[in-house]
């Protein structure tokens, strides 16, 4: 069997045209800043939220748990990385109740300047919620405190509710690529 060809979109917003709203996280959640402590609840977030999705025959490091924590350790050690865009989101249900993962995102600068969201991911069993927004949101305000003005990130074109989400917050698409996947990791 042959390589795998997987269509992305880079999509690109310019935070000075955009009106930044406070995001509203649903009852029982909230988002926490950065800190290295997180690093095992970022990977979790991360593994459980692409594991069995499409990204992760993309990039197979978000099939198992130690490739999350890999990229997540990567990221964060990266010189262009933006602790004030990276953000991890918590359910607890009840006071006094366990609290858990539900969704990460991080941000980084790259050398032109500009800010590059990663890995934006919520655990299946709490989409739908608008966390992924809240995150987005959130993050958004990061880079701009970082001194950040414009922002990017890459996304599958099949995913159509992540590329519908983030056309909603104003991201447009301005380029068209191809990841191209050995045949050790189709499906």
């Amino acid at each position: 069997m042959g390589r795998s060809y997987f269509k992305r979109y880079r999509m690109e917003l310019d935070l000075a045209v955009v009106r930044q709203a406070a995001p509203l996280l649903p009852r029982g959640y909230s988002l926490v800043p950065w800190s290295r402590s997180l690093l095992e609840a970022h990977a979790e977030a991360k593994y459980r939220s692409f594991c069995d999705e499409l990204d992760a025959h993309v990039f197979p490091c978000f099939l198992h748990y130690d490739g999350c924590l890999q990229l997540m350790a990567e990221i964060s050690l990266r010189g262009g990385f933006i602790p004030e865009a990276t953000w991890l989101a918590i359910h607890q249900p009840a006071p006094m109740r366990p609290s858990a993962v539900c969704g990460t995102i991080q941000g980084i600068r790259d050398h032109t300047g500009v800010g590059g969201l990663q890995n934006i991911g919520v655990v299946p069993e709490h989409r739908g919620r608008g966390l992924g927004s809240c995150l987005i949101q959130q993050a958004l305000v990061g880079f701009r405190s970082a001194g950040v003005d414009r922002v990017s990130l890459e996304v599958t074109a099949e995913n159509y509710r992540a590329v519908n989400l983030y056309r909603r917050l104003g991201f447009r698409t301005v380029r068209t690529l191809y990841k191209t996947v050995e045949p050790a990791y189709n499906y």
